[in-house]
């Protein structure tokens, strides 16, 4: 199979139309029938297959580099009456199940983030759902704060899984149903049942979706609820965007080689090798500093190339099952430039946002399901950040040598408050001080908890 490849920019796409006006972004689904991701199906009535999701990951992540004016989101279709049916069945049918198993995840992620423009940005988005809008099509709206359906007697949303496949709709569905829009569990169970989904009125009475609106009218009742989504907006980030500009990485069927992050594949013994470098010298310690080292800043562009090669490794690698993890660099360095990004973070959205994108690729390396071991021997740099790399390890190594001192530390990066003491650690165990409140709450996992917290639970 022909390697996958996950950056892409604007002018690159081939399946969304994004576009701005004032404060507000659009994103417009626009499936291209005839470009799948692979040869052998045919993307029909919105449907999607990973390659979409790749380009919706591109267009999240540059509304909040590249388009710090933003403050609402608008997510529709191009097509009429067709919003999205969900993920390509044909696709799905001839993939294997590692393929389904790591496909799915990548969609709840890019969803997960698209909710995160709320939560941690106060971008506001709505999403107007004007046909068809089935499986995959209604999480993708579920996503998103506040969902309008055009009132037809045809458009309805529907998770048919279960009538058509047999199989439930689980985390991206019937979860955000239940525990986000907190639809009633007797009507979520019916709702799962029924294929052909819910329609007008009845939608909205179970709170499936938060407006109905006639053809007439949706249009123009869309129009002013994001405008007033935009002016109620808290985003209030100034100062010029940051471009995200392409990596670069090398590929071959052996390696991944970026600036800071390699990754040697041994295929015999199923077992991968990622190296991640620590910051280099010189790295700035200001949000000024910060701004103007832009693309090459090591903690944006570091934890890209590890976004990149978990992805590669995810999906263009299947058969790796053990990842070892290794750091190269100073450990001090590493905690100094933790403190910088906490000290600037409310100084530049850019230096913010970096802050939360590490937290991203960290969440994703949480779930990267492959064996994780952690290696920490002499010349590692499993500080602060960096430690993160350990504590998510499903197993870490330390080597205890008189002779080659090994050390791993905290910064208050490890904690769930801003202000934490941090403390070197040898291999005789780590300690760290007590946390205090602040806006920063640490590098949560999906659990909402801390990796020291989840490693050391009670």
């Amino acid at each position: 199979m022909e390697r996958i490849l996950f950056e892409t920019e604007p002018s690159r796409y081939k399946h969304w139309q994004l576009s701005f006006e004032g404060s507000v972004a659009t994103l417009r689904m626009n499936v291209q029938e005839d470009q799948p991701l692979h040869p052998g199906y045919v993307l029909k009535l919105n449907s999607y297959d990973l390659g979409v999701d790749i380009e919706l990951a591109d267009a999240i992540q540059r509304i909040r580099f590249e388009h710090p004016e933003v403050k609402a989101l608008l997510v529709e279709s191009a097509k009429d009456r067709i919003f999205c049916s969900g993920a390509n069945i044909f696709m799905l049918g001839s993939s294997s199940h590692g393929f389904k198993v790591n496909f799915c995840k990548y969609t709840n992620e890019t969803r997960l983030y698209l909710e995160e423009l709320v939560d941690e940005l106060g971008v506001r988005t709505l999403c107007a759902v004007n046909g068809i809008c089935a499986g995959g099509g209604y999480e993708l709206a579920l996503a998103c704060e506040k969902i309008f359906l055009v009132d037809d007697g045809n458009a309805a949303v529907s998770l048919p899984e279960t009538p058509l496949l047999g199989v439930l709709p689980g985390t991206g569905g019937l979860t955000r149903v239940v525990d986000k829009r907190k639809v009633r569990r007797d009507l979520a169970d019916v709702f799962s049942t029924v294929a052909e989904g819910i329609r007008g009125d009845r939608a909205a009475k179970w709170n499936l979706v938060d407006e109905v609106h006639p053809r007439s009218k949706f249009d123009a009742s869309v129009k002013s609820a994001v405008e007033s989504l935009a002016a109620e907006a808290s985003r209030n980030d100034s100062g010029a965007p940051m471009a995200i500009e392409p990596l670069g990485g090398n590929y071959t069927d052996d390696a991944i080689e970026h600036r800071y992050v390699r990754v040697e594949i041994d295929h015999e013994q199923r077992v991968a090798t990622l190296v991640m470098q620590g910051p280099p010298d010189g790295e700035p310690l200001d949000a000024s500093g910060m701004r103007a080292k832009g693309k090459d800043l090591w903690a944006w562009r570091a934890f890209r190339e590890l976004d990149d090669a978990l992805l590669h490794l995810r999906f263009n690698f299947p058969e790796v099952g053990l990842l070892l993890v290794k750091t190269e660099g100073d450990a001090e360095r590493v905690r100094a430039i933790d403190d910088a990004l906490l000290a600037a973070r409310d100084e530049d959205f850019f230096v913010r946002e970096v802050v939360f994108h590490m937290g991203r690729v960290l969440r994703r390396y949480d779930i990267t399901a492959r064996s994780l071991f952690a290696v920490i021997e002499p010349g590692s740099c499993f500080a602060g950040s960096l430690l993160e790399l350990a504590l998510a390890a499903d197993r870490s190594y330390m080597l205890d040598d008189p002779d080659q001192p090994v050390e791993i530390a905290l910064s208050a990066m490890n904690f769930a408050a801003e202000g934490a003491s941090a403390k070197g650690a040898s291999a005789e165990g780590a300690s760290a001080g007590d946390g205090e409140s602040g806006a920063f709450r640490g590098f949560l996992t999906w659990q909402g908890l801390t990796r020291l917290e989840t490693r050391f639970f009670g």
